[in-house]
């Protein structure tokens, strides 16, 4: 108790709060804008916190965290174009229901959400940290192995119309994952001598070709004339929340922020990965799935607390253990050996205070983020007024910007215009490009794992029922095919019936 009360008052000092709000402001900023990631905004900023204490350079550096993960759906929701990999999940209702002119609505959901999902995990964080790495800990190669598998099922849940559909896109990105050097043997893969190719394909590329670019080229051949919203005419009726709307959020919410909190203690798995399976979930529990898709309440809900219900628990491996949750927290080590702490089951023990004074700023974070959000909204609505003609130039700019600026090549941009010719060809085939991005994301971790799982067991499958943890894995992904299955098969059968009527 004495640690809690003395962190609080190493926390509140003006310079934290300022520094916290700083990175809030510049999180925000570089979420929103695709290819500019939260990865980048980090490193970028880094050397800033060289002269700062360890509490203040960790507030700048946890509201770039934060506040980037709710800035990727400022941009998804408003111009389909995901400033982040895991609002990809948004995108699929936040743009939808901004197109019936409830950008407001979309907005405030996603800010309301992402902050609830912060303060749980936070919360988590605060609280639970040493109990649940103990969990973490028993977590091995096998078991990352069948929580990523558990995540390929929900290609099956996004394959859009008919399952078989989906499974060819989502073969088609566990193929494309496959190329550049292999991850056990470094021997190279489908790169045909092109020496750009040995390290992949960077995933915020994709992302900006697969949504982004092919948008673009979907909207240059339509005809017909898009009806604009008045947003001013429309702005009370439709983009108040009700007491309905907080009903129908209030359990994928909470179900979301376990979701975020289980996932984002495994190091490896991310955010992206967690949006989707927050959304599959959230689709399956709903009373009404066929909104998803269309501009769900409950779909912008689930994944917008996920996404930010993954922050705090990717720090509990990094603190407790030494071991980062994802790239970001990753960086965030450097930021903590530079003031002196050595990540690690000591860490509590010789800087407690510092500690406790970190965990409780992650609560502050998370409200400061809301209050800046809430200031911004309706400059960040006013983008929807901005005609088709002038905004088009303008996402085409800024993704040849981002995709530019990850590795400072124009082959990336040959690139991400690859993948936007790949997308808009998938969707005149009606097949989805939500499964090609899925088996972009966990390709590489489900291959590393699967394969270092045999290398222990020197090719023994039994490997993956050797704990109870895997076989209640292996359970859970059964239960999930299952249900997937039937609801496709009823779907279908629905769908048929109506034809016939």
């Amino acid at each position: 108790m004495n640690l809690f009360i003395e962190g609080f008052q190493q926390l509140f000092q003006f310079s934290n709060f300022i520094a916290m709000n700083i990175g809030l402001l510049l999180g925000m900023v570089f979420g929103a804008i695709p290819g500019l990631t939260v990865i980048l905004c980090i490193v970028l900023f880094l050397p800033f916190t060289y002269s700062m204490g360890a509490i203040q350079s960790f507030m700048f550096l946890l509201g770039m965290y934060c506040a980037g993960s709710y800035g990727g759906s400022i941009s998804a929701i408003l111009i389909r174009t995901p400033g982040t990999p895991h609002a990809t999940a948004t995108m699929l209702d936040g743009y939808p229901l901004s197109r019936k002119g409830q950008t407001h609505k979309a907005l405030k959901l996603a800010l309301q959400a992402s902050t609830f999902g912060g303060i749980i995990s936070a919360v988590v964080l605060l609280f639970l940290a040493p109990q649940v790495s103990i969990f973490a800990q028993k977590m091995g190669t096998p078991e990352y192995f069948l929580v990523c598998a558990f995540g390929l099922t929900i290609i099956a849940g996004v394959s859009g119309k008919t399952l078989i559909t989906g499974l060819m896109a989502g073969a088609l990105g566990l193929f494309i994952a496959t190329i550049g050097l292999d991850p056990m043997t470094s021997n190279t893969r489908f790169i045909f001598n092109n020496i750009n190719l040995y390290s992949g394909f960077d995933l915020v590329i994709c992302l900006i070709g697969l949504f982004a670019l092919s948008e673009v080229l979907k909207k240059s051949e339509k005809t017909e004339v898009i009806a604009k919203v008045n947003l001013e005419k429309e702005e009370k009726k439709l983009n108040s929340i009700t007491k309905a709307d907080y009903k129908k959020m209030a359990r994928p919410a909470l179900l979301s922020s376990l979701i975020g909190v289980i996932i984002g203690i495994i190091p490896g798995t991310g955010a992206s990965m967690a949006s989707f399976v927050s959304y599959d979930r959230a689709k399956r529990m709903s009373k009404t799935p066929e909104e998803f898709g269309n501009g769900s309440i409950e779909g912008i809900a689930a994944t917008e607390t996920v996404n930010n219900a993954v922050t705090g628990a990717t720090l509990i491996p990094l603190l407790t253990l030494g071991i980062p949750g994802d790239g970001s927290v990753a960086i965030m080590l450097g930021a903590l050996m530079i003031n002196g702490l050595t990540p690690g089951p000591k860490l509590f023990v010789d800087h407690g205070v510092t500690m406790y004074a970190i965990m409780l700023g992650l609560v502050f974070v998370n409200l400061f983020m809301f209050l800046q959000g809430k200031f911004l909204t309706p400059l960040f609505a006013r983008i929807i007024k901005i005609p088709i003609a002038i905004l088009t130039p303008v996402i085409v700019i800024f993704c040849f910007a981002g995709a530019y600026s990850v590795k400072t090549s124009m082959f990336d941009i040959q690139i991400a215009l690859s993948f936007a010719v790949l997308a808009y060809l998938l969707n005149k085939f009606q097949i989805p490009a939500i499964p090609v991005l899925l088996g972009l994301v966990l390709g590489p971790i489900t291959e590393e794992n699967f394969r270092r799982s045999l290398i222990l067991s020197d090719g023994s499958w039994g490997i993956f029922t050797s704990s109870p943890i895997s076989i209640a894995l292996l359970a859970i992904i059964a239960l999930s095919l299952f249900v997937i299955i039937k609801g496709k098969m009823n779907e279908n059968t629905t769908g048929d019936t109506n034809a016939s009527t």
